[in-house]
Parts: structure tokens; C-alpha cells; sequence
């Protein structure tokens, strides 16, 4: 049987991207849509003939639907009433917010156990970039300097990335100890050396073109070592998403990161 599976934030960019996706999977089957700009009470299926309820109540949605699952892609205040909505009616739930609090990750993992449903919350469903993470963890235990270079578009609120951030720490975790950070002598701009963490300087681009992009550069006596990513559509988060609501089901409490359903 299809997992049935309701969007929730169904009419922005990335919500329209997992109905798509959500559409083409034999796996799969959407059943409901939600988003606070809904203003009809049905969504036409993309490349199909069919439609599916659309309301901007979750609750009664998924007392309608009664979905397998619900996968959220909106804001970081909106995940959390998903998350609580959702186990309460033992929906699992796949969340790919950012910005979620450590209180708010605790929360989700307390309902999920005590309504015996699996939660998945991941800072980045691409495949890439999580791989990407992976052996920036495997270099930075060789290598004494590191400096990662994030790439995004001009409307990206925040700097540096989430994904620059995490690869970070991960990176310092790895080798149990910052990295050497060489002291500039004389800046001659304030900033130019970038936002420093773990003894690693972090570098954030922001321009028109761009996407999602990231570099890290290792550097020893003689050599480099550059691993990077890029992403040039939001089609490229989809087959991490649809990992996370074939796996979900089969979960019981909170499991964060992509890399945790890969064996990374």
C-alpha cells in the first residue's frame, strides 16, 4: 500500500517541489495539502488529472486525510504546531525547517515516544551535501587549517549558512580540537577575513545566480584539498526527502540529519 502523505506549507517554492515529487513516486500517494495561503478547497496534482484537499487548517485536514505521514516545509514556529498536531493524531512527521531550537528538537522527540510515531527533522535533504559533510569529517582529522566559502542567493536572510555552520562544527568534533586560524597582521578591511569558528574562517557570498553552494578548502605544507558542493535547482533536495518519508514510518522517536538515515 501507498504511504499517504499530506504537505504542509504546500504552496511555497519547496512545498510545491515535494507534491511534484511526492506525485511521481509509486510509493507514494498525497492526500492532502495545507498552507496559510489557501484560499480553495481543492490543489490540482501536477502532470494529472486529480486534486487534492487544500485548507489552511492542519488539524482538520489530517482528521480528513488521515495521512501516514506529514511533511513540513514552512517556518520554524509553524514546524513545531506541525510536530504537536501531527503526533497527537499519530501521524509521523518529516520536517525540513531550519532554525528549529534545541527545546523545540526535545519537545519533538517527547511526543514522538509517547505517540509511538517516528519525527525526522534534517537541516539539508541534499544528497550532496550531506556527503559533502561526511568527508569534510574524514579530511579535517589530516589537516591542521581549513576555510569553508558558502554561496547563496541574494535573498538569503541569514549568514553564514546553517549547512557552513554545522559542516563546521562537525569538522572540529572530527578532530577533537580547532583548527590553526593564522592571525592577520595588518586587515586592511574589517571583515575580510570572514566569521571565524573552530578556528575555521567561515566566507559568505550573496548574489543573484546563485543558489545553494558550498566549499571547503584544507590546506597543509605544499597541497589542498577542496571538497564542494552545488545545487543549481530545489528539485535536488527531493530524493532525500523521499528517503525520509519511506524511512519515517518505520521509526519511533526524533531522528535528526539526513546522514542518520544513509548509515553515514
Amino acid at each position: 500500500m501507498p504511504i499517504e502523505v499530506v504537505i504542509h506549507g504546500a504552496l511555497g517554492r519547496m512545498g510545491r517541489e515535494v507534491v511534484a515529487a511526492v506525485c511521481k513516486d509509486p510509493q507514494l500517494k498525497p492526500v492532502g495539502a495545507v498552507d496559510v495561503e489557501a484560499e480553495g478547497p481543492w490543489l490540482a496534482l501536477p502532470g494529472r488529472q486529480d486534486s487534492i484537499p487544500l485548507s489552511s487548517d492542519l488539524d482538520t485536514l489530517l482528521a480528513q486525510a488521515g495521512p501516514r505521514v506529514v511533511v513540513d516545509f514552512s517556518t520554524a514556529d509553524a514546524a513545531m504546531n506541525v510536530a504537536r498536531l501531527a503526533t497527537q493524531r499519530k501521524v509521523n512527521v518529516v520536517i525540513g525547517t531550519t532554525g528549529l531550537a534545541p527545546d523545540s528538537l526535545t519537545e519533538m522527540d517527547r511526543l514522538a515516544i509517547t505517540n509511538e510515531v517516528g519525527v525526522i527533522v534534517a537541516p539539508n535533504f541534499a544528497l550532496g551535501a550531506v556527503v559533502m559533510v561526511h568527508l569534510a569529517k574524514i579530511a579535517a582529522r589530516y589537516f591542521d587549517h581549513a576555510e569553508i566559502i558558502e554561496m547563496h542567493h541574494e535573498q538569503k536572510l541569514d549568514a553564514p549558512s546553517g549547512t557552513a555552520l554545522s559542516t563546521a562544527r562537525a569538522m572540529a568534533e572530527a578532530r577533537r580540537k580547532p583548527f590553526r586560524h593564522p592571525e592577520t597582521q595588518k586587515e586592511s578591511l574589517r571583515g575580510t577575513r570572514g566569521g571565524e569558528l573552530e578556528g575555521i574562517s567561515l566566507h559568505s557570498v550573496r548574489l543573484p545566480g546563485l543558489m545553494a553552494h558550498q566549499e571547503i578548502i584544507f590546506g597543509t605544507s605544499g597541497q589542498t584539498l577542496t571538497i564542494r558542493h552545488d545545487t543549481v535547482n530545489r528539485e535536488c533536495y527531493m530524493p532525500g526527502v523521499i528517503v525520509a518519508i519511506k524511512k519515517v514510518v518505520e521509526l519511533k522517536g526524533l531522528t535528526y540529519g539526513l546522514e542518520n538515515l544513509l548509515g553515514l
